[in-house]
């Protein structure tokens, strides 16, 4: 099964930190690694969740994008959070209403103590099927 793995240009060059952003199975499905509220250069923008949230959608629409697909495709999202809240999950649900209205992917939640850089405080993963 052929994997091919890639890196948008909009987004920041992810090999020194040991990941790659897309990687696409047999052409049909997308696997997506954790996007975050990264700039160009892989640091976060802001200390504030809600502004975080946003980017990291951002990001991963980017990604997504890049792999021939769109926010549609996605059939599971898988979200970390750090210091967990009931605050921090409506947050969270607005984004995804706003991006999938009535019919959002499956996802998993969890609350984590710390993500790869000590300023992000959220991260979303994804894997998406192209039709």
């Amino acid at each position: 099964m052929p994997i091919e793995i890639s890196n948008p240009a909009q987004l920041h060059d992810p090999t020194g930190f040991g990941y790659s952003h897309v990687a696409r199975v047999s052409g049909e499905l997308i696997l997506v690694a954790g996007q975050y509220d990264s700039d160009g250069e892989g640091h976060t923008t802001s200390d504030d969740f809600a502004v975080q949230v946003d980017r990291a959608f951002a990001n991963l629409g980017i990604a997504l994008r890049s792999a021939g697909v769109d926010y549609a495709q996605v059939a599971q999202l898988r979200t970390f959070i750090v210091g967990h809240d009931p605050s921090k999950l409506e947050v969270i649900g607005k984004k995804i209403a706003e991006i999938w209205g009535e019919r959002p992917p499956t996802q998993t939640l969890t609350g984590v103590a710390a993500l790869a850089l000590p300023s992000m405080l959220f991260e979303v993963d994804a894997i998406a099927v192209r039709d």
